[in-house]
């Protein structure tokens, strides 16, 4: 059966002027066999020989096959440069002559050309190959790490409810979880991480932040410097809500209550009246 999206080994069964018929057996009907372009034709080869080539439609949304090896596959997920954005959607480069469509509704952000996206390569309901940046039904499970292990990940999508989606090696299901995730993110952004859960079903849970001890003093050098930018004073202190202390260092309040008792014990702050003081 030939399958648009698809790497097939097919045989030559009838050659044109204008490029060859592939089939999966030289008794295939016309309805089952697929054009390949004479100047895609390998020098030498004629009939009874079999090619490898990759199906897909052209700019007709004929079904065509190309010896041209794209850089995803139907179900796969690949790093893509964006090369031109229309008013229907964006358009990837992908390897092939036709550049492979990412719909707007498909976006997770805005894009731009000469960027990188994380994509899948997906059929629509009309039949036509499209790239989504919704990755997280294509990435894998069972990845080869445990807890503890330093990764790096790419951020593909975030949420309100569960917080950021994270494919690492821009393979690997992983989620920030929304408590985790004070600081901004968005679409694209590479992070080092910490594994710090895998699940049962292979997914795993990680954090953009060291381990408390390593933190701290990262942590404590931006209260510093925040309350450097306010001339010295921030009009709250460690008691404040977790919506505050998120909103003004994106930090939880576990972190800041932490960064703030170190600041303390150097003598680099003090607090009077519900405020923290240089």
């Amino acid at each position: 059966m030939l399958q648009v999206g698809t790497v097939q080994n097919l045989e030559i069964v009838n050659q044109q002027d204008f490029g060859v018929y592939l089939a999966e057996h030289r008794d295939a009907p016309r309805d089952e066999r697929v054009l390949l372009p004479r100047a895609q034709v390998p020098e030498g080869a004629g009939a009874g020989d079999h090619l490898e080539v990759f199906l897909y439609r052209d700019s007709s949304d004929r079904l065509i096959a190309t010896t041209r090896t794209p850089r995803l596959c139907l179900g796969e997920v690949a790093v893509l440069r964006v090369a031109e954005v229309t008013r229907i959607g964006a358009f990837l480069d992908w390897g092939l002559e036709k550049d492979l469509f990412l719909p707007y509704r498909e976006q997770t952000a805005k894009v731009k050309p000469q960027d990188e996206v994380l994509a899948a390569l997906y059929e629509d309901k009309s039949g036509r190959l499209c790239a989504t940046m919704k990755v997280y039904p294509y990435l894998k499970h069972r990845a080869p790490y445990i807890v503890g292990d330093e990764v790096t990940g790419r951020v593909y999508e975030t949420s309100n409810n569960f917080g950021v989606f994270v494919a690492v090696d821009d393979r690997y299901s992983a989620l920030i979880p929304r408590k985790e995730a004070q600081a901004s993110y968005r679409p694209g952004q590479i992070l080092s991480l910490r594994v710090t859960d895998v699940r049962e079903d292979g997914k795993l849970t990680v954090s953009a932040r060291k381990k408390a001890y390593q933190q701290i003093g990262q942590d404590g050098e931006q209260v510093l410097d925040r309350i450097r930018d306010l001339g010295g004073t921030l009009p709250f202190d460690d008691k404040a809500s977790p919506e505050v202390i998120a909103d003004t260092f994106g930090l939880s309040k576990a972190a800041f209550k932490r960064a703030v008792g170190h600041l303390m014990k150097e003598g680099l702050l003090i607090k009077e009246n519900g405020k923290l003081h240089l």
